[in-house]
């Protein structure tokens, strides 16, 4: 019971911080460019967690046992070094391309609804990899992205260039997410965060050098949404991720994370003041009954 509660609470919990540092990514979209924005994000996220690791001995306490036992490493250094470039390479590629879609012009909900397939593509790919879901997730992902088109879309919906660039950010997350269901169960929570965020920051910043000319009175002036997303969203969040996926379904976990819209609307509306539409409480309550399907116990496909 425990370890299925985890299963659940830790992705919502995961959407939760994702979806209120939304209007932080969207803000430094204005003034800092897609590969400079990821590359010192990611940094500082590597810098927040390894400070993390190297302090986190100290607060655990240990039977002499224990302290005079050697550690057990849960995965080769060879191993933690290929999860992290593949991971890590998947990400920048997702982080880069959403980005860059919302520095092109596309508006946070549009950008947030075509993110969110990635709660389809996960599960095709799952199924293409030789799992098979349950036919009452499949209901209950067609709620979602019903749900998530209600509350993210409004007027027509036309793919432009900036829409492609965020479908490609959609399969390059659908790929992370698969490979960290791959990875995970072998690595160690922390080490494996780093690895991946390493890889993401070094591949940021060689686009970075190549393609960009940042203004760094820019970056130092958004600053603080800028360290929002990178402590929260990347250091705190995308472990939440490797965590939650070492304990649940891939597919199950992906369609948790959608309520990323949610919190993000709701954010917008408490935090900001922005009045939420008939049509977006409708896109809401979609997602939160998909979400609950999705938990309803059935008979697994075999």
């Amino acid at each position: 019971m425990k370890q299925r509660f985890s299963s659940i609470a830790l992705p919502l919990l995961t959407a939760f911080i994702w979806g209120t540092a939304f209007v932080a990514q969207d803000v430094c979209a204005d003034s800092i460019p897609p590969m400079t924005f990821n590359a010192l994000r990611f940094a500082v996220a590597v810098l927040f967690l390894g400070t993390v690791k190297l302090i986190l001995p100290a607060f655990r306490r240990r039977r002499p046992a224990e302290q005079a036992a050697p550690k057990q490493e849960k995965g080769s250094v060879r191993r933690l070094i290929l999860a992290g470039v593949l991971c890590g390479t998947a990400l920048a590629v997702a982080s880069n391309l959403q980005q860059a879609g919302m520095e092109a012009g596309l508006d946070a909900g549009k950008s947030g609804f075509i993110t969110a397939l990635y709660v389809v593509l996960v599960p095709i790919g799952a199924t293409l990899l030789g799992k098979r879901l349950r036919p009452v997730f499949w209901a209950g992902l067609a709620l979602a992205v019903a749900g998530l088109y209600l509350l993210c879309i409004n007027g027509s919906f036309r793919l432009a260039s900036a829409d492609l660039l965020t479908l490609g950010c959609a399969l390059a997350f659908a790929v992370q997410i698969l490979l960290i269901d791959r990875f995970a169960g072998e690595l160690d929570s922390i080490s494996f965060c780093i690895a991946e965020f390493s890889a993401a920051a070094l591949i940021s910043l060689a686009g970075m050098l190549l393609f960009e000319r940042p203004s760094w009175p820019a970056v130092w002036e958004y600053i603080l949404p800028l360290l929002y997303v990178a402590v929260f969203s990347c250091g705190v969040a995308y472990l939440l991720q490797i965590i939650a996926q070492k304990r649940g379904d891939p597919a199950i976990v992906s369609l948790l994370f959608s309520m990323e819209a949610v919190f993000s609307v709701i954010a917008g509306a408490v935090i900001l003041h922005q009045r939420m539409t008939v049509r977006e409480y409708v896109g809401c309550g979609l997602i939160l009954l998909a979400v609950i399907i999705a938990q309803l116990p059935g008979k697994q496909a075999e």
